[in-house]
């Protein structure tokens, strides 16, 4: 069974291992590098920092008492729009619905949170993403994102408009 925690700056230490491990298997889908997490970029009032963005919202899914996926929403500069971020399933969790319930709970903030469009950003040559977020009604802007670590491939714009529907 599926659990959702909402997570506050003192659940940095679970926040803190799901992130590193998300750079250490998926890095190739982050914007973020494991190493600019590690050494000195990793220190608790960061992870605490990170948590306590305000206006954000942080969860994790648990399955069976472990943490198996993560997703924040985040405030944009743009009224109306919402960011959702830092979305990872560790490979147990992946083909359970976990990445699903994740946008949902993110997508349901979002309307709480009063915001017309749920905006994110997807690497390019990760299909599975992709095919995720399509299936959960986001678009393809066309809008080209930030440049990846890699520094070859770019992230994509989706969006997805939270008006008019339940």
């Amino acid at each position: 069974m599926l659990e959702t925690r909402v997570l506050g700056e003192d659940d940095w230490k679970v926040w803190r291992e799901l992130r590193l491990a998300a750079l250490a298997e998926a890095g190739y889908a982050f914007g973020a590098r494991l190493a600019d997490w590690q050494g000195d970029g990793d220190r608790e009032e960061r992870w605490r920092g990170r948590l306590a963005v305000p206006g954000s919202y942080n969860v994790v899914v648990m399955l069976d008492g472990q943490p198996v996926g993560m997703a924040s929403g985040m405030p944009t500069e743009q009224d109306g729009v919402v960011e959702l971020i830092s979305m990872y399933v560790a490979p147990v969790g992946r083909g359970r619905g976990v990445g699903d319930h994740l946008v949902q709970e993110v997508e349901q903030w979002a309307r709480q949170a009063g915001a017309r469009t749920l905006r994110l950003a997807v690497a390019e040559g990760n299909p599975t993403a992709w095919a995720l977020y399509l299936r959960n009604g986001f678009r393809d802007t066309g809008e080209a994102g930030g440049l990846m670590p890699d520094g070859v491939r770019r992230e994509h714009i989706m969006t997805k408009s939270l008006l008019d529907q339940p």
